[in-house]
C-alpha cells in the first residue's frame, strides 16, 4: 500500500487514538553532562534546565497552538470562543481565522489579540502592558501525511517573491535587492513554501491593518508540526521584507525547513548563531525526546536544521524546568542530534516499510518495527509538548482532564 492510502485511513483514526488514556510511559532520560557540543566545541559542566519564566512562556504557548487545531474542526469564534482551550485565555480577542486547503486544510490557523494586562506583568516596579499579536500555524492531522510529505525534493528558495496583496511599496526597499543579504544558494521544502505561499494572503493583510492601530505590539509566531516550518518562513518575510524587528518565533516538533544554506540564513536574521543568553533568542525551536519529525527531512535529501533549539529530554507529560534546556547551534549532542543517530535509523527503517508494505495490516502490525516507532508511539511523541497537543476537546487531551497544572509541576501559581 502506497503512503497516500495510509495518509488517509490514518487521518480518519487520529481523533480516535489520540483520545486513548493509556498511553506507555518511557523512563525519562535525565539531562546528561560533561559531553562535548558537536557545533560549537564547548564542554557542557551542567543540566539545571531553564528558568521558570522561560519554561511558563513555553508552556503558555503550546496551549495557544493546541487550539489552533480547532480550525478545520468545531472552529473559533469571536471574542476568543473554542471548544479547546480558548476559556484560559480570557485576555485574547480572535481578529482572523484561516484555512487555504479542503476539509482538513493545507494552511490552518487564526490571528489574536493580547491587548496586556498592567497588573500581571510587573518588572523592577515598571508596568508593561503592552500588547501582542498572536499569529498561530496549526500542523497536520496525520503522521502518515508527515511522512509522505516530508519526502519532497526541496526547490530553489527566494524569500521575497514578487506580492499579491498590494505590498509592493515595501518591496522597492526589500533586503532581497540589498547587496549581500539574498539567500544565495538556499532551497526550501515546496510544500512548507507553497503553504506560506497560500496563508500569506490572508495574513499579511490582516497583520497590516493590526500593526496600523498598535504599531507598538509584539508579534508572537507559533506553530507546530509542519505549521512550525511555515511559522519559519513567514518569520523571515515579515521580519526582513516587511521590517517587523519586534518577532518572536516558538516552534513545536519543527521539521527541516531547508538546506545548509537556509539553516544557516534562518540563524543570521534571528543571531542564533552565539552561545551566551540563550534564554532570550528571538527564535525557540522546541523538539522533544524520541519526536523523529525534527530529524526530517533526512540530511541525504538536502535538509539541515536551523539552530535556537530548545530541548525537552524528558519522555513522558510533564515535564518541568530541569528536564528542558537551551542548545547551542544545530549540531549539540546534549538535544536532538545526540539522540539522532539510532534513532534516524528506525526513522529510516520505518520510512522503507511503509513504502514496501501491502497492506495497513502489515505496516501497523509489524513485528520488525522498532516499539518506539509503532504508528501510535510516533504520534505521542510528535504530540507531547507540554501537553498533548492536536486535539480539540475541553481541556484538551482527555487525559487531562480533573488535572490543573499545579498537580504536575512545582510551579503552582507562578504560571
Amino acid at each position: 500500500m502506497r503512503l497516500s492510502s495510509l495518509s488517509s485511513i490514518f487521518t480518519h483514526a487520529l481523533p480516535l487514538c489520540q483520545s486513548v488514556h493509556a498511553y506507555n510511559n518511557i523512563a525519562s532520560s535525565p539531562l546528561s553532562v560533561q559531553s562535548p557540543n558537536k557545533g560549537s566545541g564547548r564542554i557542557l559542566e551542567s543540566a539545571s534546565g531553564i528558568s521558570t519564566a522561560l519554561f511558563a512562556d513555553l508552556e503558555r504557548l503550546s496551549r495557544l497552538v493546541d487550539i489552533s487545531y480547532c480550525i478545520g474542526n468545531t472552529g473559533i469564534r469571536k471574542p476568543f470562543e473554542c471548544l479547546s482551550r480558548c476559556k484560559e485565555f480570557p485576555e485574547l480577542s480572535l481578529e482572523t481565522t484561516w484555512s487555504t486547503g479542503f476539509l482538513m486544510g493545507d494552511s490552518c490557523g487564526y490571528i489574536a489579540l493580547d491587548h496586556g494586562n498592567e497588573s500581571v506583568d510587573k518588572r523592577n516596579g515598571h508596568e508593561d502592558s503592552r500588547g501582542t499579536i498572536i499569529v498561530a500555524f496549526r500542523g497536520t492531522y496525520s503522521i502518515a501525511n508527515t511522512i509522505a510529505d516530508l519526502s519532497t525534493v526541496p526547490q530553489k528558495y527566494v524569500p521575497y517573491p514578487a506580492p499579491d496583496d498590494g505590498d509592493d511599496d515595501d518591496h522597492e526597499d526589500s533586503l532581497e535587492k540589498q547587496d549581500g543579504r539574498k539567500c544565495d544558494n538556499c532551497t526550501v521544502h515546496m510544500g512548507f513554501l507553497q503553504s506560506w505561499q497560500l496563508a500569506r494572503k490572508v495574513v499579511v493583510p490582516e497583520l497590516r491593518a493590526i500593526k496600523k492601530n498598535y504599531p507598538s505590539y509584539q508579534i508572537q509566531l507559533v506553530g507546530h508540526s509542519l505549521g512550525g516550518a511555515v511559522a519559519c518562513l513567514a518569520a523571515l518575510e515579515l521580519k526582513l521584507s516587511l521590517g517587523w524587528h519586534d518577532l518572536v518565533v516558538t516552534t513545536f516538533g519543527e521539521p527541516r525547513v531547508g538546506n545548509y544554506q537556509l539553516a544557516r540564513y534562518v540563524d543570521k536574521a534571528f543571531t542564533l548563531d552565539g552561545t551566551s543568553n540563550l534564554e532570550h533568542r528571538k527564535y525557540r525551536r522546541v523538539t522533544h525526546n524520541d519526536d523523529p519529525v525534527p530529524l526530517l527531512p533526512l540530511e541525504e535529501w538536502g535538509y539541515r536544521p536551523h539552530s535556537g533549539e530548545v530541548y525537552i529530554a524528558k519522555r513522558e507529560l510533564q515535564p518541568s524546568e530541569e528536564d528542558v534546556r537551551t542548545c547551542v547551534g544545530d549540531q549539540d549532542l546534549e538535544c536532538s542530534t545526540g539522540a539522532e543517530t539510532s534513532l534516524l535509523e528506525d526513522v529510516r527503517r520505518l520510512l522503507h516499510f511503509t513504502s514496501l508494505s501491502a497492506s495497513t495490516e502489515e505496516f501497523i502490525g509489524t513485528e520488525t518495527l522498532p516499539t518506539r516507532l509503532k504508528l501510535w508511539e510516533l504520534l505521542f511523541a510528535h504530540r507531547d509538548y507540554f501537553w498533548r497537543v492536536g486535539l480539540c476537546v475541553p481541556g484538551g487531551d482527555p487525559a487531562n482532564w480533573g488535572r490543573g497544572w499545579s498537580e504536575r509541576t512545582e510551579l503552582g501559581d507562578e504560571l
